[in-house]
């Protein structure tokens, strides 16, 4: 599916505002409400909408701990790592990367302690684990990014 300029608007006004009405979306974006729906729509069954949630704080809820764990495992094994990393409450995020790791986890935990325990006693037993390197993030820099926003950057800089 390509996105034309409204499908782009709907994105970026749900990217701000995922509970927004539809009669205030398609106000928003110079629409009717059925072709608005209509087209969220269609955007939900490319997969380009992947769902609805709620941004919740980790530190609010008691996680005071974030981290960022490189992983290098064996490969023989690595679809069993992914299954059980896909299972594990506190791993927010799993990429698989270039480099020096093989993957590159983000957790939260509730303290330093809990940390150390999910490190040796969890993390490590997972399927093909080799190494782990492990980050800490100190504070937040920048969050969540409006890919509308920024796919309007890139097209705004091949134009020219």
């Amino acid at each position: 599916m390509t996105l034309d300029a409204l499908d782009r608007r709907i994105v970026a006004a749900l990217e701000r505002d995922a509970r927004i009405s539809f009669g205030a979306l398609a106000e928003e974006v110079g629409l009717s409400k059925t072709p608005c729906w209509k087209r969220v729509k269609a955007l939900e069954e490319a997969g380009i909408i992947r769902g609805y949630s709620t941004r919740v704080d980790p530190a609010g809820i008691g996680f005071g701990i974030e981290a960022f764990i490189q992983v290098s495992i064996d490969f023989e094994v690595s679809d069993a790592f992914e299954a059980a990393v896909k299972k594990h409450p506190l791993i927010r995020r799993c990429y698989a990367t270039t480099g020096e790791a093989d993957y590159l986890l983000q957790i939260v935990t509730v303290d330093m302690m809990a940390l150390d325990r999910m490190l040796r006693e969890e993390l490590s037993r997972l399927p093909g684990v080799r190494r782990t390197v492990t980050s800490m993030a100190m504070r937040e820099i920048k969050g969540e990014i409006s890919f509308a926003e920024a796919a309007a950057r890139v097209r705004g800089a091949h134009d020219k």
